[in-house]
């Protein structure tokens, strides 16, 4: 039997859809959907970049379904972003494209009313590991200034599986890891961490059995050995995803909203 995707609801918040801001030769048209807070502005912006094991997902999956209004309403401007997927170009496609999405908006600031000296990266899971190397590698017109990550991967040259060609991360990779891990080490943020990175925020299930809480941890030291900000959230109990949190996850998008504000000098903001 087929099953459907459902209707999606309508996103109130929605100001610029459809932007295309790569066209990269053989591909697809990389896009993204722009959410601006109503005034002048100049408003910060939090590029959202969504998870599903590099394979799956698109710029309009979202973990809170209140996600938007919820920033919008603390005066942060919202992008979803697209990537290219494993199946349809191997890393660094992926870090490219955000890479190009983020000197996209930045070069459009003054016409989108955003704060060109005030861009976050936001990802979950997969674009967590994306988002994490966006904020750690990019420069110049390509600089990020807050990251925050939900559960994202930090290490892929110590995944399990090393000799799986089919395994999710050996797919972003173009082969088994065991045959590529110094490429999986340029991949990984772990070992891309510098004294010059931005600030960082980890919210990380505890239980997660996908990408262990530990990761968040050993993360979170690496940061702080190189005297980088770096505050990490334990949600108690939550496996990937945040499944079986005893928290709403409405109260995770306040915290990195609150975390943003800090990094920004912005208080009482919301």
């Amino acid at each position: 039997m087929t099953e459907f995707h459902p209707v999606p609801e309508p996103r109130k918040t929605l100001t610029h859809a459809g932007c295309i801001v790569s066209a990269p030769l053989g591909y697809r048209p990389l896009q993204l959907d722009l959410h601006v807070p109503p005034g002048d502005g100049p408003f910060p912006v939090v590029l959202w970049i969504h998870g599903g094991g590099w394979l799956m997902g698109s710029r309009v999956w979202t973990v809170d379904q209140q996600f938007h209004e919820r920033m919008v309403a603390r005066g942060y401007a919202v992008a979803d972003v697209d990537y290219r997927l494993a199946l349809e170009a191997v890393w660094p496609a992926q870090q490219a494209d955000v890479d190009a999405a983020v000197r996209w908006l930045r070069h459009h600031a003054a016409a989108l009313r955003l704060d060109p000296d005030r861009f976050a990266v936001l990802g979950e899971s997969a674009g967590g590991q994306i988002s994490a190397i966006a904020a750690l590698t990019g420069t110049g017109d390509a600089a990020i200034q807050a990251a925050i990550t939900w559960y994202g991967p930090v290490d892929l040259s110590n995944l399990r599986d090393q000799e799986d060609p089919l395994a999710f991360p050996a797919l972003l990779l173009g082969g088994p890891i065991g045959e590529r891990r110094a490429f999986a080490r340029l991949a990984s943020p772990l070992h891309n961490v510098h004294p010059d990175a931005p600030p960082f925020f980890l919210i990380h299930g505890t239980d997660d059995d996908t990408v262990p809480f530990a990761e968040a941890v050993g993360f979170a030291e690496a940061l702080r050995a190189q005297g980088v900000r770096c505050d990490v959230l334990a949600v108690e109990g939550a496996g990937h995803v945040f499944t079986g949190a005893s928290v709403e996850v409405g109260t995770l998008t306040e915290a990195g909203a609150d975390f943003l504000d800090s990094v920004f000098d912005r208080p009482g903001a919301g």
